[in-house]
Parts: structure tokens; sequence; C-alpha cells
């Protein structure tokens, strides 16, 4: 626990003006970012007596070791550069609003020749419009099966669609009038746009005036006696009504505007929003957070607006945003939202009315959302911390591992020789921090071996990374325990790769004092000035500015002169193998478990628990025991071992499968120097396959758009120097298909079927691990 006077500026050095600020920890992380409209009074409220801090506030003073500043010159300028940066970074510190769940939205891809409806989840695409999001996918479903019947808009997708075409025969929906069928020519590419343009502007909110458009033909079809059309037609806006009563009209004034509630206690806030597009409520979502920090509910909207809008431009912004408290000041947050926007936003409390009550609807899902997660996560709490205890307490450990790690090799009869490592911490899997390998340091099948392997790879890559901040002083350990880099983006022996820092505006100004690090500021955010003061990690006070050609003088960790390419990696960002697990758990028994333990012997790592959790007792297995520790079966603890085990296995096998189909797929186009993905596609299109491009003439493949004489010459001479591949044979039937493995693949959303190649049956058939 750092004392907070140890870091705290000198008086006068920090300005009096608006900026952004940044907590960094002992390891150089990013911990807590921070905006202020003046820089001085804010930062200053951190340093005052301990005890006169919010719980919250403590901790993360006596966590930091440093802190960093920006200058701005709006407070405009400092909302965007802190929303930059609390997304860059990560910081443990700061509120981070969690999704309950993926949303979806119902997306019409505006950007194909055909338009497509479609359900999408996750990141929007430009060219795509969106409307949503929704509570469920069957709420879309069901709402674009009532609009189909009057807007006959493709929903096929791009196979489905180029089946079509190639057949001449249109799907069922295009048989029972729920689709144009595009794919066949009976609508024009610019007609069955039209549709789609209609079918927007009908989920826009639009609905009235093509609700009267459509009663008028209807009644100009009767009084015309086409009485089969008029029933259509009749038919048509009944469809239409019923999709409208799906989201019921709450603002009569057809208000475009999104209402934001918060329901909080003292630990955790929950955020329910409700989008409202033509007076109709058109999607609502919610997110729930930790209150890691000490916030009031204007900040907590703060934050959920920045998180809300920050990637969104345009009309996604709209033009009224309701909440139950305004942020302070909320001058900045306005001109922020009318900037995305591109108009004037209205960022204000509702205080009578339909939207009041509105707003009210919109507070009480708020209540039952935190209630409902605070139900969900004291049962799972309590479960998890039970499991960790039980760990603890079957392997003899000081404390529950909090970080655990798990590894697992995969192969298949010895082939494409895989490994992966899966992280847990506090119970719950960290996806972004697993990790894969690729076993090259021999050949063959030898589990034991590959698993030391991995494990001396993962832990002198962590060695490295705790040279780099100062907590391994041994520079020939550490040196010993570098790594460099594989084809899969792992490590092996030999030197160590530093990430390089993000590209952006390079600093104008920056002032040091303390631990330095090398900055670039987020791309597109104007800094005028950036400003640290800290403790160094060896303690050496350092001072004086970089990042713009002036000198900085100081000790570096290790006594050497401080440089500014010293700190070049240390930006904040989490390292790949920067954290050390408290436990180590690797699939399979003894064996394996030795290799583990032996390899951070090698390391002279001492203070990591290993264990292994062997699959057909499930037991566990400790370095230098005889006989295995059993779990009872009903403990949280074996299950919660067993979770990780199965998740790095997956993580394991989903691996090798994808390299095992990609040698597979190899052919012999794939050994030819500079030949890329496009132009082999080029080439089998217009030959038809490799056959037949294996007989052609030098000039006949000159032919071939893109392919130069010299590059015919050596796609000849490699195709001369590959022996044909022996003919495909359909595994059902015994038939051999003489041309399919050389026939232009079709491209498919993942690894098909393949026939299996004469003489291969016993490898693709091998037993997989």
């Amino acid at each position: 626990m750092a004392d907070p006077s140890s870091y705290r500026p000198k008086p006068g050095q920090i300005p009096d003006s608006p900026g952004v600020y940044k907590f960094r920890d002992e390891h150089r992380r990013v911990i807590y970012v921070g905006k202020a409209k003046s820089l001085r009074q804010r930062l200053a409220s951190y340093f005052q007596d301990l005890a006169n801090l919010h719980p919250r506030t403590r901790t993360m003073v006596t966590t930091a070791a440093s802190v960093e500043w920006t200058v701005v010159s709006t407070e405009v300028e400092a909302l965007q550069l802190e929303y930059s940066w609390i997304k860059e970074y990560d910081p443990r510190f700061n509120v981070k609003y969690r999704d309950d769940k993926s949303y979806p939205y119902l997306a019409v891809t505006m950007n194909e020749e055909f338009p497509r409806v479609q359900v999408m989840r996750g990141h929007k695409k430009k060219g795509v419009r969106y409307f949503g999001p929704y509570g469920h996918a069957w709420a879309i479903r069901d709402t674009v099966d009532l609009l189909l019947r009057v807007f006959p808009v493709r929903t096929c997708s791009a196979g489905v669609f180029k089946n079509a075409s190639r057949t001449g025969r249109p799907c069922l929906l295009g048989y029972i009038g729920k689709c144009s069928a595009p794919c066949v020519g009976r609508v024009s590419p610019e007609e069955h746009r039209d549709l789609a343009e209609e079918f927007c502007d009908f989920m826009a909110g639009r609905t009235g005036t093509y609700i009267r458009r459509q009663e008028q033909q209807m009644m100009d079809a009767a009084e015309e006696m086409e009485y089969e059309r008029a029933a259509r037609l009749r038919d048509d806006i009944e469809a239409l009504k019923k999709a409208m009563e799906k989201s019921a009209v709450v603002l009569a004034d057809a208000t475009d505007a999104d209402l934001m509630a918060v329901a909080e206690d003292e630990l955790e806030a929950a955020v329910q929003i409700f989008h409202v597009r033509g007076g109709r409520v058109r999607g609502q979502r919610g997110w729930v957070t930790d209150k890691v920090e000490a916030v009031t509910t204007g900040d907590l909207v703060e934050h959920a607006l920045q998180q809300l809008y920050g990637e969104e431009t345009g009309d996604s912004v709209p033009k009224e945003v309701l909440v139950p408290a305004l942020p302070e000041p909320v001058e900045p947050v306005q001109e922020w939202l009318t900037a995305r926007r591109g108009s004037n936003v209205s960022l204000r409390i509702p205080q009578r009315g339909d939207k009041k009550a509105l707003m009210e609807t919109v507070q009480r899902n708020a209540l039952q959302a935190l209630g409902l997660h605070k139900t969900r996560r004291a049962s799972d709490l309590t479960t998890r911390s039970r499991a960790l205890e039980e760990i603890a307490e079957a392997l003899d450990l000081d404390s529950a591992p909090l970080r655990i790690e798990c590894y697992d090799i995969s192969h298949l009869q010895g082939d494409d020789v895989v490994a992966s490592m899966v992280v847990f911490e506090d119970g719950l899997q960290r996806k972004g921090e697993y990790r894969r390998f690729q076993i090259r340091g021999f050949a063959g099948q030898d589990d034991v071996r590959s698993m030391h392997e991995v494990i001396t790879r993962r832990f002198k890559r962590y060695l490295v990374e705790k040279e780099k901040t100062g907590e391994w002083t041994d520079g020939e350990d550490a040196a010993s325990g570098a790594s460099e880099p594989l084809a899969d983006g792992t490590l092996g022996s030999g030197t160590a790769i530093a990430e390089p820092v993000a590209s952006g505006t390079p600093l104008s100004e920056t002032s040091v004092s303390g631990t330095v690090a090398s900055e670039t500021a987020p791309s597109g955010t104007p800094l005028s000035e950036t400003s640290v003061s800290g403790t160094s990690a060896s303690g050496t006070s350092v001072s004086g500015t970089s990042a713009s050609g002036t000198s900085v003088s100081g000790t570096a960790v290790s006594g050497t002169p401080l440089s500014v390419s010293a700190f070049s990696d240390d930006d904040g960002r989490p390292k790949r193998f920067a954290y050390p697990p408290q436990l180590v758990v690797v699939d399979g028994g003894r064996p394996q478990v030795a290799a583990a333990q032996r390899a951070l012997d090698e390391l002279g790592i001492d203070d990591i628990a290993v264990c292994g959790l062997a699959k057909r007792l499930e037991e566990v297995w400790l370095p230098d025991e005889d006989d295995p520790v059993v779990l009872p079966r009903t403990s949280e603890g074996l299950y919660l071992l067993q979770r990780v085990r199965d998740e790095a296995h997956r993580f394991a096998i989903t691996y090798q499968r994808v390299k095992r189909a990609k040698r597979f797929r190899a052919g012999p186009l794939d050994d030819v120097p500079g030949l890329g993905e496009s132009r082999k596609q080029a080439l089998i299109k217009h030959f038809g396959s490799v056959k037949k491009l294996r007989s052609a003439t030098i000039d006949q493949i000159c032919e071939v758009p893109g392919i130069g004489r010299k590059t015919a010459e050596t796609i000849a001479v490699a195709l001369a120097e590959a022996a044909p591949a022996a003919p495909a044979v359909n595994t059902a039937t015994g038939e051999i298909m003489e041309d399919d493995e050389d026939a232009a693949p079709e491209t498919t959303a993942g690894p098909a079927e393949e026939p299996v190649t004469a003489g291969a049956s016993d490898e693709r058939r091998g037993q997989e691990t």
C-alpha cells in the first residue's frame, strides 16, 4: 500500500485549467481516469487526510504510485479525452457499465445491391440501418413476419440468394408472397431498394401517412370492383396495425427521445434506457455497474451517456435525452452530444405530463433490474467464494487463488500439436486473457514435453514483464527469460518483443516527476500539455520534460540513465503475460504436473502453486506427492476446477481443429511464393480446376488478370514439381470424385465437411486429444 504523499505533486506544478488525469499503480498500469474543470483543485482533493476520503477513493489513492495529467483547452475536450482513455486503458477504479445481455437489433443492409432484413448483434456496420435494440430476438422476427406481407424485402442469406439465382427458383418466401424474389428477377434492384426504403420509413415511425395511403388504395380498388385487390390491401393494413400494436404510443407528439433511469445503492447501480422513436418505445436496454468510486447520480448519468453515445453519430443520437439527474456541469455534456448528432440535443429532467409518467416506468424497470442482479450475484458470489476457499484448503494454499490459469495440450496423432491457456479470475472466465500456443520445440506426440515447453514460454515472458516494471532486478535471469514471437503470436525462446505504442497525435509538452512513460495521445484529440508526477519503480525521483525533444533527467530502475524509450512499452495497457496466477492447473495427472513444476523451478519461480486434474477419476495431483487429493463429488471447488479444465480443453481443441482444417484444405497453389488468396481464386475461376491449370501453358496463365510472366513461370514450375493429389473418395458411397478436389471451393462460414483423400483415412479418423 503506497503513501499518497510519496507521489504528491509539488505546490505550483499542477495547472489551474481544464484537463484529464490518470493514476497509475506500481506496475505502471492505469487504475483511474478522471477529468476536471480545474486540475489543481481536483487533484488536491485526493491528497488530503485519508480519514476524510470516501473508502473507495482511499483505496484508489493508496493503490496508486503516480499521477499524470493532460491539459486541454475546453471541458468538452476533457470529456472526449476521458472517454477515450477509459475505453483504451479499462481502469479498474472507473465506473464500467456491464451489459446484462447482448441486445439484438433489426438491421436493413442498405449497403448491399439487394438490401436484406435480418437480426444483428454486436458492433454496428457502416451503411446498415438499425432499429432497436429489442429485448428479445423473437420480438424482431414476429414484427418482420407481419411486415413482410406488405414490404416483401429479401431476408435470405447470401448463400441462399446465390443458390436461388443459379437455379432460377426462389425460396419458399418467394412462393408465398413474403419476398419479392429479386434473386430470380421478379423485381429490379431499384424496385427492391424502394421496398427496403419504405420498410425503413415504417420502422422509423412514419406510419400514419403510409396507412392512410393504403386505405385510400383499398377504397379505390373497391370502387373499381377489384375486390380481391381491395381484400389484399385490407389484410395488409391489418398486418401493419398489428405490428404497430406491439409498440404502443407513449408520447402523443411523435417525440424522438431516449429516457434514462438509475437505481442505485451503496455498492451497485443499474441503468435502464428506453428508446422512443415517433412516440413509440422502439427499444430497451440495461446496464449494471459496481460503484468502485465515489459517484453521484449525475456522475452515473454522465458515464452512461458516454457509453451509450460514444460511438454513435447522426440520428442515432436523439434530439432529446431525459435523465433523472443532470451531470455537473451539464454544458460540456450537452455540447458533446450536440457535436455527436450534428444538431442541437436537449438534455433535461422531465417535470410533468407523459414524459414524467414514462420516466417513472423506466425507473421501475431500473429498480427491478437492480434487485434481480443482486439476487443472482449474491447466490453466485457466495458459490464462487466457497469454491475458491475449498480449493485453497484442499491444496494447502496461503490464500484463495483469485487468478487461476489452466493449460491443455491438443493434437491429432502427434500432428498439429497446440496448447491453450485459459484464465479464471475470482471464479469467472477472463476471455481477454486467453492465449494459445503452437508446439515447435520438437515434433511428435509428447504431452509431458509439450507442457514443459508451454509453461516455460509463458513464465519466461512473465519474468520479462517483471523486469520492465522494475520488480525483477537480476539482469542475467531476466535476459535469459526473454522470449521471441512465434507465428501464432505466442512466444518462444529468444528476444522479448516490445509492444508498440498506439499511434496518434504526439503530445506537444510533457512534464515528468516520477515514473516516466512515452505517451501518445488518442487519435484526433488535440492535446496541449501532459504532466506526470510520481515515484519511479526504484524509488528514484525523476524530473524534466519529454515527448517533444526536451530532455529528461533522473535515474532509471536499474541505475542506468533514464530515457523516454526505456518506458516506451509502459503505456498502462494490460500486457500479455504480466499478471502471475496464484494457481496453475494442468489437464493431466502426475507426469504433466511434474513437468509444469520443473519448468517453474528452472525459472526460479517458487510462489505459484501447481496442480493437475486427471480426467478419469477427477483426481487432483500435486507435485512431489505420491497420492492424489480427492475432493468430494459435491464440492464446489471440484466443480470450479472441472469448469476451468473443460474450458482449457475446449479452447485447445478448437484451435487444433482450425489448424488441421487449414492443413487439409491446403493445395499446390499454397506453396507458390507471392501468390495471395485473390490471385489464387482468380486462377481457379479462370481455369476451373487445378488439374486444368497444371496442363495450361505459361502464355495461357498470363491471360489471367494480375498474373505476370514471372509469376506464371513460378506457378508452372510449382505445379510441375507438385505430385497430383490422390482422387477424393466419398466415404458414404465409396465413389471416386475425380475433379472435386480441384474445383473452386465455395466460401463458407466455417470449416466444411470434406471428402477424405485416398490413403488419408487413418489420419482423419485418429483420436483427438
